[in-house]
């Protein structure tokens, strides 16, 4: 199975990452080769990828629309990892682990906005349950600007995942806006950290709140009661990062 990327700065960046099977670049005729597509030329040609002009409407043909940016990139399939990798690269690292875990969201552009931010803060990894949750498809690599084509991104059963980390040390924090849920400056985010985001309209289900060791709201000033999963959940993961000294 294979699948079609698109987009100029995600087919650049899953180039870059280099961590699937490339087989074949289109690049729409009469496409200006300047910036990151200049640079994805170069690469495809250095990994030995097929490199075919084409005209636009067959790249719309290709991913079905036309928001491609005048080039797609046909290659495997997204490449998910497992829990032990992503606390090994914590261990390579020098780091406590950082990771964040995902409970059924299912809004694909709130998944994408998530691994944005994780990316930019650094983190080891997201879990993502096996069912019922956006997964790692073409439209939320470009939605996420290419950032997931650099993350380790496990799909895994979220309790015995939990219990994983807590045998190996990890804090579980828990996001959502409860009463009894504590304000970030009471929470300890700086060590060994896994941070659970909730789906979209229900949060927290009823077993991964109990699993989670701390439960932390974000202090809300205005008429609005909550944001949504992908706006609280990149504040989370900023105030953690601060927390461990940026």
């Amino acid at each position: 199975m294979r699948e079609r990327l698109y987009g100029r700065n995600p087919v650049y960046e899953a180039l870059r990452a280099g961590r699937r099977r490339f087989y074949r670049l289109w690049v729409a005729e009469g496409a200006q080769i300047k910036g990151n597509l200049r640079v994805a030329l170069r690469l495809a040609e250095s990994k030995g990828v097929a490199v075919e002009r084409a005209p636009r409407r067959r790249l719309e043909a290709l991913v079905g629309h036309a928001h491609h940016q005048g080039v797609v990139l046909e290659a495997s399939p997204y490449p998910y990892a497992d829990l032990g990798a992503m606390l090994a690269l914590a261990e390579r690292r020098d780091e406590p682990p950082f990771v964040l875990l995902l409970d059924a969201l299912q809004d694909p552009q709130n998944l994408a906005t998530l691994l944005r931010t994780a990316e930019a803060v650094g983190i080891h990894g997201v879990l993502l349950p096996l069912r019922r949750t956006a997964t790692v498809t073409p439209a939320v690599v470009n939605a996420s600007s290419g950032a997931a084509e650099h993350l380790l991104v496990a799909q895994s059963n979220l309790a015995q995942a939990i219990d994983a980390l807590h045998d190996a040390g990890v804090w579980v924090v828990g996001l959502e806006g409860s009463a009894e849920a504590a304000l970030p400056d009471a929470v300890d985010l700086k060590g060994a950290l896994a941070l659970v985001v909730g789906s979209e309209g229900r949060g927290l289900r009823r077993l991964t709140r109990r699993q989670c060791d701390a439960l932390m709201r974000l202090p809300m000033r205005g008429k609005i009661e909550s944001l949504n999963a992908a706006a609280a959940g990149s504040i989370a993961l900023y105030l953690a990062w601060h927390q461990r000294g940026w």
